[in-house]
């Protein structure tokens, strides 16, 4: 098992994702080659998320001696807070975050490494884990939208070198449609590599809530955005359709 000449830093917000851990650092220490730094932020759970990534890590160290520099961090609640600390604690040159429902390809890295010689920053391209035909199709509108506008989703496994992210400040502190801020902001400064190969995210979202009435919601959530609501009423929004 071999580290990558990348010195790259992946950075994942926890919140609640216990059922979630066991695939999740199964399919990082599957990448090949592995990374050199994998940063996971908590931001309160209560499912008892802390300890059992702990647990996990253990028995993913005994079972392969990871040259991975595995870390568990504990942050104030807030996806872009959350991420912000890991930001702050990486080492690596290029800074990738990962949603921890979402699974990036075997040879991420190598894809990543490819990119970073001629972008700044970049993402991946979005399957859902459905295959019901209207997540078919909203996965391929995803991606089609990214590439017209140079915005990504949290979703799309943002990577961005160290160096750009923290000239920038990180991500704007706020609640709702940090990925879409930071996105605005990195598209000032060049267009983003926008990878064909695939991360494939849970289709929880639309599940629990409605396949339609997520996709309509989340539409009409970013149009306000762009035309300047405040991300605080967006969140008021969001979460009283997703009671």
């Amino acid at each position: 098992m071999t580290v990558h000449t990348l010195n790259l830093s992946i950075i994942v917000p926890l919140l609640n994702e216990a059922d979630n851990l066991p695939q999740l650092i199964g399919h990082i220490s599957r990448l090949r080659p592995v990374p050199q730094q994998v940063i996971l932020v908590d931001g309160g759970s209560r499912d008892g998320s802390v300890s059992i990534a702990r647990e996990l890590l253990k028995d993913v160290s005994s079972r392969t001696h990871s040259l991975t520099d595995w870390r568990i961090i504990e942050s104030i609640a807030g996806r872009a807070r959350q991420m912000n600390a890991g930001a702050g604690q990486a080492t690596g040159e290029v800074l990738l975050f990962l949603h921890a429902d979402t699974q990036l390809p075997t040879d991420a890295i190598d894809k990543v490494e490819i990119a970073m010689c001629q972008n700044k920053w970049g993402r991946f391209d979005v399957c859902l884990d459905s295959t019901h035909p209207l997540l078919k199709v909203v996965g391929a509108m995803i991606n089609k939208r990214s590439r017209l506008v140079s915005v990504a989703t949290g979703d799309q496994a943002i990577f961005v070198k160290r160096s750009v992210f923290e000239q920038l400040g990180g991500y704007a502190d706020q609640p709702l449609m940090e990925d879409i801020e930071l996105c605005k902001r990195l598209k000032n400064i060049s267009r983003p590599a926008c990878l064909k190969s695939k991360v494939t995210t849970s289709a929880r979202r639309w599940q629990q809530h409605g396949n339609v009435r997520t996709v309509v919601l989340m539409w009409h959530l970013r149009f306000d955005y762009w035309r300047g609501v405040s991300p605080d009423v967006l969140k008021q929004r969001y979460y009283k359709q997703h009671r």
